[in-house]
């Protein structure tokens, strides 16, 4: 029996900007607002990049505890940061907020083509991130963008590399990573352990298939700005709630009731 559906809510990427989407959240007090607005709509995870005053992306920690401080202020949630931050970001910066200790954060497990830049994730560099998710006590997020990081994941696991308990995260229909297909996300599910919990987050068209699918066959879900604008094609979204609120009501329709917070962090035995 399938446990019930977390729902992560990625408020903000690192490469879109407002001359796309031009009530795009990107002060700590817009990020802090719509990720509750996530929240209130039923997300139990908020998957979190962070902006700088010119609204370039940030590893800042500060700015990262300041936008923490804002959604914990106002409601309980679990809190994920990127460690990816951008494309070129020094591994030394990605791994800076770690040392606030969020309950979770991403790393990512190899590296790919990302559009016309390469998004790099290294061995040194996957084990430098690891390392500190370990010292800050940290559950990881790992984050597939392709089938041959499942062979990293399960090398990995080989060695002990990686911690005792983790969730994976597909992330299906970057260019230059594996494509957003039904039968990409069974190969790639087909690859997990038995009784790992998983998450998959579906790019521009790819998301509302890749959704109800995944509730369907047991998995959780990912949804929001990073991943996509559009709510159908051609028509812009309102904001990150309105991709929750569908998730939400598609779970109903398909009798997949929606974790709480407090049963989103029993699942992933954050508690």
């Amino acid at each position: 029996m399938a446990s019930k559906l977390i729902i992560s809510c990625a408020v903000l990427g690192a490469e879109l900007t407002k001359n796309s989407y031009p009530s795009l959240p990107v002060t700590p007090e817009e990020l802090s607002q719509s990720a509750i607005e996530a929240v209130n709509a039923g997300a139990s995870i908020i998957h979190l990049h962070v902006r700088d005053k010119a609204q370039k992306p940030s590893q800042d920690k500060e700015i990262f505890k300041e936008v923490t401080k804002l959604i914990k202020n106002r409601c309980d949630c679990i809190i994920q940061y990127s460690t990816g931050g951008a494309v070129g970001t020094p591994v030394k910066d990605r791994c800076g907020p770690l040392s606030l200790k969020p309950e979770m954060a991403t790393l990512s497990m190899g590296s790919l083509n990302f559009g016309n830049e390469i998004f790099e994730n290294t061995e040194d560099i996957i084990q430098a991130i690891n390392k500190e998710i370990i010292v800050n006590g940290v559950m990881p997020e790992l984050e597939i963008f392709d089938y041959g990081m499942m062979d990293t994941v399960d090398r990995y696991l080989k060695k002990n590399i990686l911690p005792e308990k983790f969730h994976v995260d597909f992330v299906l229909g970057v260019l230059g990573g594996m494509n957003g297909e039904i039968k990409s996300l069974t190969m790639l599910t087909d690859r997990l352990r038995v009784g790992q919990e998983w998450s998959v987050a579906g790019i521009s068209k790819y998301q509302l298939p890749l959704t109800a699918h995944a509730i369907a066959m047991g998995g959780h879900i990912r949804v929001g700005l990073e991943d996509n604008i559009y709510y159908r094609k051609g028509e812009l979204c309102k904001n990150n709630a309105q991709f929750v609120e569908r998730v939400v009501r598609i779970a109903k329709e398909l009798d997949r009731p929606v974790a709480s917070v407090k049963e989103a962090r029993e699942i992933l035995k954050l508690t």
